[in-house]
C-alpha cells in the first residue's frame, strides 16, 4: 500500500502553511512522514509547491487537474501510486494513529474506498482509495462535481462506523485535524493527556 499525504500550501483560515504547525516539538508533515514510513513502502506528497517540502526527501507530485482541491490531490496521488491500494491523509492531522491506519489497511473485501464515518460524517482525508476510483474521479472533476463523499456514492465503499473501532478514542485522535487558531490551541493543550506514540 502506497501512503499519500495532500498539502495544500497557505490555508484560508489559518494564514500561513499548517503542514508546519509544530506540535510537540515536532512539524506535523515531518511527523506524518516519519509514521507513514514505517508503515507504507512508497509515500507521495501532493503539493502546490514541491521545493517548500524539498528536505523530507519523498516523492513529491503536483496537481495533474489544477483547481480541483483535495478530490484532484486524491487523483494525483493515486496515479502516481505504484501500489493498487493507497492510504490518503491531509497534512493537518498531528495525531495519527499507526494501529487504526493498520486495521484499515487488513480489511478485505473487493472495495474500491474504506472510510471511517464517525460522528455522523465520513472522513474522506483519512481513508484507503483503489486505483479504481481514478475514473469515476475523473469524470466528477470534468463534471465540476469536488465533494469528495460524492464518490462513495459512485464506487464500491466500506463504510467504517463507531462500531467497528476497538477503541472509539483512537479513532477519534487519528481523525483529528487542524483547520483553525482554535483547533490548534485545542491539539496543544490536550498533548499531556494523549498517550505517547512509539
Amino acid at each position: 500500500m502506497t501512503g499519500i499525504i495532500l498539502a495544500g500550501g497557505k490555508s484560508s483560515r489559518m494564514g500561513f502553511n499548517k503542514a508546519f504547525i509544530d506540535i510537540d516539538g515536532k512539524p506535523i508533515i515531518h511527523k506524518t512522514v516519519g509514521l507513514f514510513k514505517e508503515l507504507f513502502d512508497e509515500i507521495i506528497l501532493v503539493a502546490n509547491d514541491p521545493v517548500e517540502y524539498a528536505e523530507l526527501n519523498i516523492l513529491t507530485v503536483t496537481d495533474i487537474f489544477k483547481g480541483a482541491g483535495s478530490l484532484g490531490g486524491i487523483y494525483t496521488g493515486l496515479s502516481h501510486a505504484q501500489s493498487e491500494y493507497s492510504f490518503v491523509a491531509a497534512c493537518d492531522m498531528p495525531f495519527l494513529n499507526k494501529e487504526v491506519i493498520a486495521r484499515m489497511g487488513k480489511i478485505s473485501g473487493s472495495y474500491h474506498a474504506i472510510v471511517p464515518f464517525v460522528i455522523g460524517r465520513y472522513h474522506p482525508l483519512h481513508a484507503i482509495y483503489s486505483k479504481k476510483c481514478l475514473k469515476p474521479i475523473a469524470e466528477m472533476i470534468q463534471e465540476k462535481d469536488l465533494r469528495i463523499t460524492n464518490l462513495f456514492k459512485k464506487v464500491k465503499t466500506k463504510k467504517l462506523e463507531e462500531k467497528d473501532w476497538l477503541s472509539n478514542e483512537s479513532i477519534l485522535s487519528s481523525l483529528d485535524n487542524i483547520n483553525t487558531r482554535e483547533d490548534l490551541h485545542r491539539a496543544i493543550t490536550s498533548l499531556p493527556s494523549r498517550p505517547q506514540k512509539t
